[in-house]
């Protein structure tokens, strides 16, 4: 990391795992030895509404507490929030956007004006297809390891499968694993 902290900033909706997104890298990125914060910022708690999450990881303790302004990376679970100025506020040169979406990079890019480096991935599909409804989390998390280079992924994904067993079924915790794999392979880049 070249600065400070790497600041993430999660957009999705309720129900689609921003929040469950962030605590899996917040605490897979502990296990790395790094210090963490992840956190969620609730408007409405209902599901389908708006829902913002944060982490911020460094190599030393992290004394700040407040949500994320400029992001080094944003994630958009759902890309109708593109179209949502929240999105928007902080974005700099050197953001870098992974997004859940079934268009090619190139074609986001166009659709919304991005000049940054962009990846997208059909996280919805993917979860649809191996967990049975869209819980896009899992697979952006895929996306996230492989676009930010951030964590080795094998490391990754021990640490992601150990949290998963504490709170869900092996077939569960299998199908999610199987989602994170086929999103880390199938994100694209522009």
């Amino acid at each position: 990391m070249g600065k400070k902290y790497l600041e993430i900033r999660w957009h999705g909706r309720g129900g689609m795992g921003a929040k469950t997104g962030a605590l899996l890298l917040g605490e897979a990125m502990m296990q790395q030895g790094k210090y963490i914060q992840a956190f969620p910022e609730y408007g409405p708690e209902r599901r389908g509404a708006p829902v913002t999450a944060y982490n911020r990881i460094a190599d030393e303790p992290i004394r700040i507490h407040y949500g994320i302004k400029s992001p080094d990376v944003i994630m958009i679970l759902d890309p109708t929030l593109l179209n949502t100025e929240k999105v928007w506020l902080g974005i700099r040169e050197d953001t870098i956007f992974i997004i859940n979406s079934g268009l090619e990079p190139n074609q986001i890019k166009e659709k919304f004006n991005i000049k940054n480096k962009l990846f997208a991935v059909n996280a919805t599909a993917i979860s649809e297809s191996i967990i049975g409804r869209n819980l896009p989390n899992t697979p952006m998390l895929g996306a996230f390891v492989k676009a930010t280079g951030a964590i080795p992924f094998d490391e990754f994904l021990k640490s992601v499968e150990a949290r998963l067993k504490m709170k869900y079924r092996e077939d569960i915790v299998k199908k999610n694993m199987e989602a994170i794999k086929k999103a880390y392979e199938e994100v694209k880049e522009s």
